[in-house]
């Protein structure tokens, strides 16, 4: 596809997640499914190798297969696609930023050098090579709440200042007042928050997310975005019964379980049900039972039932 612009980077992007088998392998017959499923929902795009899709723990063998069906896959069907070539390593994530140019990614997703926390010059030193290679797509940099660094507003700003290539960042979000240093910060970067806040969101300025909401369904999600536009009050009043799931299901398998993000997220798409990936994550990390997912179905449905329609 041609490379997006920022302003191009909008709404509801679904994550591409790894259906992991017994013996520790992908499974990828499994893998093309759910891109089809995925394509299917009518989302405003596709990503990959988020957390959710355990970018930490593969192959570069395994990074370049799942791309080379993901990229084909995302290019038949006309669905905007961005690749994710984080790694903790800067050297390792620029191999692989070489290996994906010729697959035509709006955009390429990118995570700062993670084993010691850099410098802005070190942060900005990165971002600059990575820009050079990727050329002319741009770059998104994903800081999540568990980097090494978090970025405040004014630090994101000085990174977009410096490296014309930044198009975009995915963060947590924050307050009013976060959102309006953000503003000020750095105003025409594609501003992506947590899923489960978009709507709150929308009306502070955020321009969409690479969404926990959609591992729920995709479709809903993406109806939940829509109404955005349209009817911003009903979609406020159905983020808080969706905060109101994570808060009392979700969040307790992270804060009294020690669950990761990324198993809690494969669990969403088990309750949802719209695609068959399972809840199992590749060693070492733990996976929550599909028992649980079966538990918690009758509850997300009576509280969401626009996600089960």
């Amino acid at each position: 596809m041609n490379p997006l612009r920022s302003d191009q980077i909008r709404g509801n992007w679904a994550a591409l997640v790894l259906p992991i088998d017994a013996d520790d392998r992908i499974d990828f017959a499994r893998l093309a499914d759910e891109i089809d499923v995925l394509v299917a929902s009518g989302v405003d795009g596709l990503y990959s190798n988020g957390t959710t899709a355990e970018f930490y723990n593969q192959t570069e063998a395994e990074f370049d297969a799942i791309h080379a069906l993901f990229a084909e896959k995302c290019a038949a069907t006309g669905m905007p696609f961005q690749i994710g070539v984080s790694h903790m390593s800067p050297a390792i994530s620029l191999e692989r930023l070489r290996r994906v140019r010729d697959l035509h990614p709006g955009a390429v997703q990118v995570i700062l050098p993670d084993w010691f926390p850099p410098t802005d010059a070190e942060a900005i030193a990165f971002l600059e090579r990575m820009a050079d290679a990727s050329a002319p797509v741009g770059l998104v940099l994903y800081n999540p709440p568990h980097a090494k660094r978090k970025l405040q507003p004014e630090e994101i700003g000085r990174l977009a200042d410096a490296v014309p290539a930044l198009l975009g960042v995915k963060v947590a979000g924050g307050d009013a007042d976060w959102y309006a240093r953000m503003k000020a910060a750095a105003p025409d970067l594609s501003l992506f928050v947590a899923g489960h806040t978009l709507a709150t969101g929308w009306g502070r300025g955020a321009h969409g997310a690479y969404s926990n909401v959609a591992c729920l369904h995709p479709r809903a999600a993406q109806r939940w975005t829509d109404q955005m536009h349209t009817d911003l009050p009903a979609a406020l009043e159905l983020e808080t019964r969706i905060q109101a799931f994570m808060r009392d299901c979700i969040h307790p398998f992270i804060s009294d379980q020690g669950y990761s993000n990324q198993a809690v997220d494969k669990l969403l798409m088990a309750v949802g049900g719209w695609c068959d990936v399972g809840t199992r994550l590749r060693w070492p990390y733990r996976w929550i039972p599909l028992s649980e997912a079966d538990r918690l179905r009758p509850i997300a449905r009576d509280l969401l039932p626009e996600f089960f329609v």
